[in-house]
């Protein structure tokens, strides 16, 4: 069974949903037979490499509000990292465009290593405080897991893995997705946001039901059914000395 994950390094509830997950798969009967692939999604492909504010000032821009809010704001959702054993350091996190991010997990994939980069990227980028818009800390990352540097480096210096972002961003718009994180189990059931492990759970149970049925619905009920005991037509039922009249 496959689940699909559309998700974005600066968003701070697809690391939480990707623990909220992972919990839910622990408990999940058949997680064996489960194959989890990340896709990307960019929350803003304008975003500037640099800044010179930090995401405080950042999200009371965007939304309206004071300082002090939007760090309540980020205080609230340090609270719920907390909860699934994440560290999210605020205010140290540094605010970049996440597309080269993208691209170094598609390099990664190519490698069999795009879940293991998704991770290394969301901790470098929410726990770490790393700049995941600078090519050398990207490489470190690469580096980290194994990846050779230097094919590392040759791939975002070019377009490479370019168009299979642009790919996946184009499939999430098909598909209508419009925030992430968002799941798409067996290319049928969806899930949108970083639900509870137990709403997890009661979706790939139901996934999974639906792709291995255990046992047929009887949809038309049991007229004109004979067994041993007789048969069952639409008027009533002829018992066994019947059938031989």
């Amino acid at each position: 069974m496959q689940i699909e994950v559309w998700s974005d390094f600066a968003c701070p509830f697809c690391y939480i949903g990707k623990r909220r997950l992972e919990a839910a798969l622990e408990n999940f009967e058949h997680r064996d037979h489960i194959d989890v692939h990340y896709r990307s999604f960019e929350l803003d492909p304008t975003a500037k490499k640099d800044y010179g504010h930090d995401v405080h000032d950042m999200l009371a821009t965007k939304y309206g509000m004071t300082r002090e809010k939007a760090i309540e704001m980020n205080v609230n959702l340090v609270q719920q990292a907390s909860t699934v054993g994440l560290q999210f350091n605020f205010d140290t996190l540094v605010l970049t465009n996440t597309f080269d991010a993208h691209r170094l997990s598609h390099f990664a994939g190519h490698h069999g290593k795009r879940n293991e980069m998704t991770e290394i990227l969301l901790r470098a980028y929410f726990t770490d405080s790393k700049h995941l818009g600078d090519r050398d800390t990207l490489l470190d990352l690469a580096a980290e897991i194994g990846l050779d540097r230097e094919e590392a480096a040759e791939a975002l210096d070019s377009d490479r893995f370019t168009g299979a972002v642009r790919d996946e961003e184009r499939e999430a718009n098909d598909l209508g997705i419009r925030g992430v994180p968002f799941y798409v189990v067996n290319r049928k059931y969806a899930i949108s946001g970083a639900q509870s492990p137990e709403t997890f759970l009661q979706a790939l149970n139901q996934a999974w039901e639906d792709a291995n049925p255990s046992k047929l619905v009887n949809a038309g009920g049991d007229a004109g059914v004979c067994t041993d005991d007789g048969c069952v037509i639409d008027s009533g039922s002829v018992n066994a000395d019947a059938k031989t009249k």
